[in-house]
């Protein structure tokens, strides 16, 4: 067994796993928001989990850092925090901050992060940054938003884990990425039954269309046997 110590807390753990997992495992909370457990890869875009370690000249993503024997971490050092609140405060300049309207309202990791970390929901520090893209997902059950959408990635993993392969995917670069589907048939898409796409989104950025799509859900999948 590997053993580590966070926060002054001595732990002891496998290998096989970032030090980010095994800390959320053991209750000790690091700001993250495009982790998702059974990712082989974390995408690492949001910028929020860095922690210090001692020996390292700067904080580091926790997402990627494989634990070590000996190792000591610091998962609430003064530039860490302001790194972390650095992070949210840009995402939130671009995102379309409208809780009461939102379904993901009082149960949306945006809110938990902002006051855990302190941030305003709608900061003074920063201009906001409207995206009018204008991109619409090209699906017939789900409908997305990409003034909402955190690029978390966690919608194109969970599609991945369902069928072996992501018909989510990102399109365009930088400011202007949105998630899309790149199969247009609606015979061929395997989604009647599924809705782990629209359950793992953190902020409600993708959604079932309306109460028809509601309903075509229950129905079972023209191709049972398509991946």
């Amino acid at each position: 067994m590997i053993k580590v110590n966070v926060d002054g807390r001595a732990i002891e753990v496998g290998e096989g796993q970032s030090l980010l997992a095994v800390c959320l495992q053991q209750g000790i909370f690091i700001p993250h928001l495009c982790f998702l457990e059974g990712m082989p890869e974390s995408p690492a875009s949001c910028r929020l989990c860095f922690v210090d370690i001692q020996g390292e000249p700067a904080p580091v993503a926790s997402c990627k850092v494989p634990p070590w024997d000996g190792m000591v971490v610091r998962t609430d050092t003064e530039r860490v925090r302001r790194l972390q609140k650095s992070a949210l405060r840009l995402l939130l300049s671009v995102h379309h901050v409208d809780c009461r309207n939102c379904p993901s309202n009082k149960k949306c990791v945006l809110q938990d992060l902002a006051k855990f970390l302190g941030v305003p929901l709608k900061s003074k520090k920063l201009e906001h940054l409207q995206r009018e893209i204008g991109v619409e997902l090209d699906h017939p059950l789900f409908q997305f938003v990409p003034e909402r959408c955190v690029l978390c990635e966690k919608c194109i993993a969970v599609c991945r884990q369902h069928n072996d392969f992501s018909l989510l995917t990102f399109a365009k670069r930088g400011f202007n990425t949105v998630v899309t589907c790149f199969e247009k048939d609606p015979d061929r898409l395997p989604c009647s039954d599924c809705r782990a796409c629209v359950e793992i989104c953190p902020v409600s950025a993708i959604f079932l269309k309306n109460e028809a799509a509601e309903a075509c859900l229950d129905q079972p999948p023209p191709f049972p046997d398509s991946p």
